[in-house]
Formats: C-alpha cells, sequence, structure tokens
C-alpha cells in the first residue's frame, strides 16, 4: 500500500500530464522512500527504469540497454548500445513521438563510474527538448552528490531540471498511518524509534507491542536495524569511525562544537567539517535559540530519530546484546530510560502539529518561526528553556510538551507564564500546552475562562 508523498506524487503528475519536456530530479537520505514514490507514479505509465549498479561503466551500460530494449523495443535482439550517448539518443529519439518516463535510480552510482554521463545528458537534453516528450527522472540517495553535481551552478546539468523534490523522512501523523492497530501513545514510540523512515515503518510488526518490535529490530544481533546506522555511515562517508565518534559524543549529551570535538578526540577545525557533512546528510541539527538567528549559544543535536534511539540505546550495550542479552536491555530501556527519549520526540512532534494546524487553518493566529528556546533568566540568575515559541511580529505562542502518565495541571502554566515574562515585546501571547495523560479540571476551567490559554492532547494531535 502506498503511504504518503500526496503533494509530491499529484505535483509529479501534473508535469507529467504537460506531455513536454520535464526533468524532476529526486534525491533524499537512504530508506526515505525515493523508489516508491517513483514506481507508485510510473505505475501503468510507459517507463523505462534503470537502477544504477556500484559498478563499471561497461556493466551499467548491459544493464541500462537491456531495460531500455524491454521496455520499448520487446521483440529486438537484446544487443548492448555502444556508447552511452548512443543509449540516450534513442531514448530522446523515440521520446519525440511518444510520452515516456525514463528514470535513472542511483544516478551517482552511474555518473561516478563515466564521468562523462552528465555532459551526455546536458548535450542531449540541449539537443531534443524543444520537441521532446521524454520525462527524464534523477534519482539519488547521496545528497551531497546530487545537490552539487546535478543541481548545483558547476554541474553540466545545472538550469536544466524542472523541478526537484528533496525527500524528507514522514512526520508523526504520516507515520501513524503506517501503523493501524497502535494506540495513539504507542504511534509516538515508534515514531521515536524509526524517525519516520518508511523503510523502517515497514519493518514495525502491527501484530507486536512497540517493546517487541524494539526487541527485534534493534536488540537483536539478527535484527534489521541492529548495525542499521553503522551502516549506513560506511556506505555515505569516508573515515566512518570519526564520524561515529562525533555521533557517540552527541548522543551521549555534548552540544557545543568544542564539548564534542574534546570528547570524539580530535581537532575542533576537523571536528566542524565533519559536522558541516553530517548536517548536509541531514543527521545533526545545528540549532540556535528560535529568537535568536546566530547566537554562541548554538547547539548541535542528532537530527534523526532512530539514530538517536540506536546511540542511546543499542550501542553502549553491543557486547551485552551480541551476547544473547538483548532481551534484558530491551526491558531496562522500556521500563526506565525510554520515557525521556520520547519527551523529545513529543516536543518535535508538538511542532509539527503546529505547522500543519496552521497549514490547515486550525489556529487562531498565524506564525513564522517556530522552535525551542534556552538563556539566561537575569532576574532569577539561572538557564531557562521553553519547548517551543511560534512567532511572528509582535504575537506569539508559549509552548510547553509534557509526556507524562499524570495529568497535568495549573503549575505547568503559571511556570510557562513565568518564563514568558523574559519576553516583553511579544505583546499578544497565548499558551499551548501539549499532554500526553491529559489536563486537571482546575486548569481546563481556567483555560475555559481566560482565552489564551490552548490545551491539547493526543487525541486532538491525531486528528484526520
Amino acid at each position: 500500500m502506498f503511504v504518503g508523498r500526496k503533494s509530491e506524487l499529484a505535483s509529479l503528475n501534473a508535469s507529467y500530464s504537460r506531455d513536454s519536456f520535464q526533468f524532476p530530479v529526486i534525491y533524499g537520505r537512504r530508506r526515505v522512500g525515493k523508489t516508491t514514490l517513483i514506481n507508485e507514479f510510473c505505475r501503468g505509465k510507459k517507463t523505462v527504469y534503470f537502477v544504477a549498479a556500484q559498478s563499471t561503466a561497461k556493466e551499467n551500460l548491459e544493464i541500462l540497454s537491456e531495460q531500455i530494449l524491454s521496455a520499448l523495443a520487446p521483440g529486438a535482439p537484446k544487443n548492448p548500445f555502444p556508447t552511452f550517448r548512443a543509449a540516450v539518443d534513442y531514448i530522446f529519439e523515440y521520446a519525440k513521438r511518444e510520452r515516456i518516463i525514463f528514470a535513472i535510480d542511483e544516478y551517482p552510482y552511474l555518473a561516478g563510474g563515466d564521468k562523462s554521463v552528465s555532459s551526455i545528458l546536458q548535450a542531449a537534453i540541449d539537443k531534443y527538448q524543444a520537441d521532446s516528450k521524454l520525462f527524464l527522472i534523477l534519482c539519488g540517495s547521496s545528497m551531497s552528490f546530487m545537490e552539487r553535481q546535478v543541481l548545483g551552478y558547476q554541474s553540466p546539468l545545472y538550469g536544466r531540471r524542472t523541478a526537484q523534490y528533496k525527500l524528507a523522512p514522514f512526520d508523526y501523523l504520516e507515520s501513524a498511518a503506517m501503523l493501524p492497530g497502535f494506540s495513539d501513545e504507542e504511534k509516538i514510540i515508534i515514531y521515536g524509534m524509526t524517525g519516520g523512515i518508511p523503510e523502517y515503518l515497514g519493518r514495525i510488526d502491527n501484530e507486536s507491542s512497540p517493546r517487541e518490535n524494539a526487541r527485534r529490530l534493534f536488540f537483536d544481533p539478527a535484527g534489521r536495524l541492529f548495525e542499521e546506522p553503522a551502516n549506513l555511515l560506511k556506505q555515505e562517508l569516508r573515515n566512518p569511525e570519526t564520524y561515529n565518534a562525533i555521533i557517540t559524543a552527541i548522543a551521549g549529551g555534548a552540544g557545543k562544537l568544542g564539548e564534542i570535538a574534546a570528547k570524539a578526540g580530535i581537532e575542533t577545525s576537523q571536528c566542524s567539517k565533519m559536522l558541516s557533512i553530517l548536517v548536509s546528510l541531514g543527521l545533526v541539527r545545528k540549532e540556535y535559540p528560535v529568537t535568536e538567528t546566530k547566537s554562541k549559544k548554538s547547539i548541535y543535536i542528532l537530527g534523526d530519530w532512530m539514530f538517536v534511539f540506536w546511540y542511546r540505546f543499542a550501542r553502549p550495550e553491543l557486547s551485552r546484546i551480541m551476547a544473547g542479552l538483548g532481551e534484558s536491555v530491551c526491558d531496562e530501556v522500556f521500563s526506565e530510560r525510554l520515557n525521556s527519549h520520547t519527551g523529545r520526540v513529543f516536543e518535535e512532534c508538538a511542532r509539527q502539529y503546529m505547522w500543519r494546524a496552521l497549514k490547515e487553518k486550525r489556529l487562531l493566529f498565524d506564525f513564522k518561526r517556530i522552535g525551542g528556546w534556552w538563556g539566561n533568566n537575569p532576574r532569577e540568575r539561572r538557564e531557562e528553556e521553553i519547548d517551543f515559541i511560534a512567532f511572528a511580529d509582535e504575537r506569539a505562542a508559549f509552548g510547553e510538551c509534557k509526556w507524562r502518565n499524570v495529568r497535568i495541571g495549573e503549575d505547568t502554566l503559571e511556570n510557562l507564564q513565568r518564563r514568558a515574562g523574559l519576553f516583553p515585546a511579544f505583546t499578544k501571547v497565548c499558551y499551548i500546552l501539549f499532554s500526553k495523560s491529559g489536563f486537571t479540571d482546575a486548569l481546563r476551567e481556567r483555560a475555559a475562562a481566560e482565552g489564551d490559554i490552548i490545551l491539547l492532547g493526543l487525541d486532538d494531535m491525531f486528528f484526520e
């Protein structure tokens, strides 16, 4: 069953309906669902679909030739084209008279094996596009390659693409569509284990509990996700051991550049460069207090919840898991440590809810930015944190998220109001509280009476 990607699929189909040359570029991290999207889009359409191999140019040309002839000349001998240029010209000539899709998946493998490929495609596009009905798709998982050598200014293909789609992981609500039968609470927990990556969500057994799924996937040496982060680093990066040390430092609580470099045992300048690469891959985020654009308070955090889960709970226990004690490790995680992790996940889900609610006009106000805030309280001489501030001009919503097994009450609201007082420039203020377990009657009565307090539970977040 195809889930999510409604806007991307609609956009691709709208481009296809124009019946002129189109050249979308689709990219994103591994397992995010690029191939699934392309397959769904190509369903029922004449398509040459070619997955490049991490091999020689000769082998890729042989595979491509077979795909072209099978799709466009099924009765012809399957003799390979003599060159990649000849194969491309054949497709473009064919597309003069009929609408076809030519999709190259894992394009970096093809272009990496033959440096002339991008120039050959560029020449063919410039020659044929005026009277072509070709729908050309280039797809790749190496985001740095796609951004620099397909979309970048130095690429021969620069300026030729007609659309680009950088696929992100599913948000919590999109992920929930792949998790029928689970409670709303369990859907948040599983989102915090999988990071919204469709391939990982597809590995969830809907007949088993989140704990049993975690045990099977993460805490068993045969589990699908037991070594997944390490394997992804090996595929994407040189010196994966050093990157591993950096990610481990961040997962262990280091946030500032100097702290991360010290824990990883490398020079600060080297650490800074490697962090930039991890940011470009979507594995790490650099965050500032949301009301500031640049600040010495910036921190690095892991940007992928599956990586957070694995580095916090599985990697430190690899020896015990390998010794057959994964069941015990899983018990410890789910009985003692999971709530703190899921609490952070819940904060991100709340922010995702805010963007969705803004888009669907579920809020009584607009905002332009949203994010967490941390800084000094000069009156009380202590550090403060606010889960999120959503604001535009003089209007702001201050948000608090509680992943607790008890209902939250007026004390939580009053603490939030006290911290909001640090921002006198916001003259129109409201307060939004998210709670896993609901709210006390007293807080509900106060929210109903005062009008600037919004209370949201899990049932509100999982709207249709």
